[in-house]
């Protein structure tokens, strides 16, 4: 059952606000002009995600003009504490948190999309955690009836979780963009089955506003070097 492929789904993105951060500009946040795979993969699971499921994003579709608007933010400098393994394992109060106290804060800013509207085209695959009663035509059904009713797990977000997504089925009238232009370097995805988490990025190209999306390949990613020739 492992390794099945659905037919390609598609789902329609809407916001009037998007940032996916560049990671070579994260103090200073700036946004990929695209909605990145990472992100369309984030959409997808927000809406329906199992164990017995992967999604493969294959194409991004920019159906609005693409549009840069900048803003500042205060953002606090520290994050919420992990509580310790055995306050986990034996209970106990966790660690609070309230921004409101943080003494420090930082101005920062950042230039976002605006405006944004994508269409998203992936499909999935079963994984080996599959059990006897999943199988693809299932997924299928409980993926498009979600879709149609606006159902989510959580809430979709474009970036930034207080970018709120509006999802909904495609509409076949739409069309992309007529822009194309070189997108240099995009993250595809991040690989955290080694003993450090490793960024994998891709020469992004948008044809006639459509972003083709590489397969899970290592021949058709690039990992850019570091200072050394390491990877």
């Amino acid at each position: 059952m492992s390794g099945q492929r659905s037919p390609t789904l598609c789902v329609r993105v809407r916001g009037q606000l998007a940032c996916f951060t560049r990671p070579e500009l994260k103090v200073e946040r700036v946004s990929y002009p695209v909605m990145t795979p990472s992100a369309a993969r984030g959409v997808l699971e927000a809406i329906l995600w199992k164990p017995a499921i992967q999604w493969h994003v294959e194409r991004i579709h920019v159906l609005n003009p693409i549009q840069f608007t900048a803003f500042r933010r205060n953002e606090v400098n520290h994050k919420a504490p992990c509580p310790k393994a055995k306050l986990v394992e034996e209970g106990g109060p966790a660690p609070v948190y309230y921004a409101d106290d943080e003494s420090h804060r930082a101005q920062r800013n950042t230039v976002a999309l605006r405006d944004v509207d994508y269409l998203i085209e992936a499909h999935l695959t079963i994984t080996d955690r599959a059990g006897p009663d999943d199988n693809m035509t299932k997924f299928v059904d409980m993926f498009q009836r979600r879709v149609a009713k606006g159902q989510h797990f959580h809430q979709p977000y474009l970036g930034c979780r207080e970018f709120v997504a509006e999802v909904s089925p495609p509409d076949r009238c739409t069309q992309p963009i007529q822009e194309t232009r070189d997108l240099g370097l995009m993250l595809w995805d991040v690989d955290y089955t080694g003993a450090e988490k490793r960024p994998i990025f891709f020469q992004a190209c948008l044809e006639d506003g459509v972003l083709a999306v590489p397969a899970e390949t290592e021949t058709t990613l690039a990992v850019p070097q570091v200072e050394g020739g390491a990877q």
